[in-house]
């Protein structure tokens, strides 16, 4: 008798650490799931300008626009949408200001360059005071 009490307690243990490591297993997959989807959020919100906050981001800002664009990336995130997916449906709706970081494209080109030209033009104008001084 006591025999078989020990084998129904050591099976019933034994189903108790399956069941306890299988849902340990499944509430840390969740957990790294909505911890992946909010570091997304974040990282997408602070790369998209909030167009009634001058200067701000979405992030950083708490109008109306900006929640109701968290609201709809956190959405569309759950949806399974990739963040370039993201940015696209974005620039479709908003427009390319949208966005911080522009593309390389036509019509962002001289954006992209002027900065690259007036740091090579400030160099050569300190060459020249150097070399003429000298």
């Amino acid at each position: 008798m006591k025999n078989q009490l020990w084998r129904l307690k050591h099976y019933q243990m034994k189903t108790f650490k399956i069941i306890f490591f299988l849902t340990l297993f499944f509430f840390s997959y969740i957990s790294s799931y909505a911890f992946n989807n909010d570091t997304k959020l974040d990282q997408i919100t602070k790369n998209l300008r909030c167009l009634i906050c001058q200067g701000q981001s979405v992030y950083d800002s708490q109008s109306d626009f900006a929640i109701s664009m968290k609201l709809v990336v956190k959405k569309k995130l759950d949806e399974g949408k990739e963040e370039a997916e993201i940015y696209d449906y974005l620039k479709n709706k908003y427009g390319e200001w949208i966005v911080y970081e522009p593309e390389l494209n036509q019509n962002t080109f001289l954006l992209w360059s002027i900065p690259l030209i007036l740091f090579i033009f400030g160099g050569l104008l300190i060459i020249r005071k150097v070399s003429i001084k000298s």
